[in-house]
């Protein structure tokens, strides 16, 4: 008769962005020992990967600012606050969505801090390889890290990764994208250099600019309205979202054609920047993302998933662990985002069998992998949102309930 092997860690977490984060820090604040994973020799996902340089997520839709994420997160954003990071709710001119202005290496650092502070163990440059399993559990996951590969064993485990990795390796069946198959575009947002901080940014003749680039321009924009702009905390960089693309699948050939489009267009970009608008006389391309913008790759089984309905109306439930309050942004079609407002108070509870996986019975998700059809998940996937349903699952994990 074999035995069990004796865990390693309470909680295993795979994936370091937003949902990770919230997930260690949720477990370790229930006094679990947790291990988090991640690929890349930072933590942040989306904020430091993508140049994706707000959290969204944190308040509701409306006037004013209505706070709807706390919880672990205001560690995060008291030691951005600590780092010189405003950190208050800024409406966007574009959207008018209440978001959080990031500079990225100041979120580097702060994650770095406040896991350490809580006794978090981080592995960077490490991937989760294989994984064994029984019939409902999973046992331990091979890590390939620069030391080469080792099996860690945990009691309970959390997939963050964005893309469903954990998942995937444990053979559940992944639905990619939204019911028919078709994922939401990705994006490229860049940081410009070089600016007038004197003069203000003329929307109208960056539209016209890019106007006149559409008809010979190699990369055509899109997004007519001139993007989504703002300024980087502490840096007077402008942090512009322009560049949308259309992802056919998952392969690697794909990744590699939005890879390459995004850089040579974010170059284009800057130079009509730099020829056609006022205060750019001087301005380069500081900055593309280390990766490009994923908004969407595969969607794990959960035991429930949150439905557009649910959000349209508002719904509230007794076994809600956090709250969605982003609209409904939905960018199946490049460069034409669409937006739902969240109904009846303003969010809409999650509950937590969104966070279960179907079929195994002591790993959840947190993030953008958590269980939801195509328009809800088009809300959840935002980082503030994710802090939120990486706390619940880290809290579930380590036992005792949310």
């Amino acid at each position: 008769m074999s035995r069990k092997p004796e865990a390693d860690y309470d909680v295993i977490v795979a994936g370091g962005g937003a949902g990770g984060v919230g997930a260690a820090l949720g477990a370790a604040q229930k006094g679990a020992k947790v291990l988090l994973v991640e690929k890349y020799g930072f933590l942040g996902g989306a904020a430091t990967t993508s140049n994706v340089l707000a959290y969204c997520g944190f308040f509701q839709q409306g006037p004013e600012p209505v706070k709807a994420v706390g919880g672990v997160a205001d560690l995060v954003l008291d030691e951005l606050r600590a780092l010189g990071l405003p950190c208050d709710p800024f409406r966007s001119p574009t959207t008018s969505n209440w978001i959080i202005l990031l500079e990225p290496e100041a979120v580097k650092l702060a994650l770095d801090r406040v896991l350490q502070s809580h006794g978090v163990d981080v592995l960077l440059h490490t991937r989760v390889a294989a994984v064994t399993r029984t019939a409902d559990r999973l046992e331990s996951v091979t890590l390939a890290g620069m030391d080469g590969r080792r099996r860690v064993v945990g009691e309970a485990f959390v997939d963050a990764t964005g893309d469903a990795n954990l998942a995937l390796l444990t053979g559940l069946a992944c639905r990619t994208g939204n019911e028919a198959g078709q994922l939401q575009a990705v994006s490229g947002p860049i940081r410009v250099g070089g600016r007038n901080p004197s003069v203000p940014i003329d929307r109208k003749a960056i539209i016209a600019a890019l106007e006149d680039y559409n008809k010979v321009g190699d990369w055509p924009v899109a997004r007519t309205d001139g993007g989504i702009y703002t300024e980087v905390p502490q840096t007077g960089e402008m942090w512009w979202m322009i560049f949308d693309h259309p992802l056919e699948d998952l392969s690697s050939k794909s990744f590699t054609r939005a890879e390459q489009a995004s850089r040579a267009a974010a170059h284009d970009y800057v130079n009509v920047l730099r020829k056609h608008v006022p205060g750019f006389e001087n301005a380069y391309l500081a900055q593309t993302g280390p990766q490009i913008g994923v908004r969407e790759s595969r969607h794990p089984p959960a035991r429930y998933e949150l439905t557009g309905e649910d959000l349209l109306t508002g719904r509230r439930r007794p076994d809600g662990v956090a709250r969605a309050a982003w609209p409904i942004e939905d960018h199946s079609v490049p460069g034409k985002p669409v937006y739902r407002s969240i109904g009846g108070e303003g969010f809409a509870d999650i509950p937590l069998d969104c966070l279960r996986a179907k079929g195994l019975e002591n790993l959840c998700y947190a993030g953008r992998v958590i269980g939801a059809d195509s328009a809800a998940y088009a809300s959840i996937r935002v980082m503030g949102t994710a802090f939120a349903t990486g706390e619940a699952a880290g809290r579930f994990s380590a036992g005792g309930g949310v």
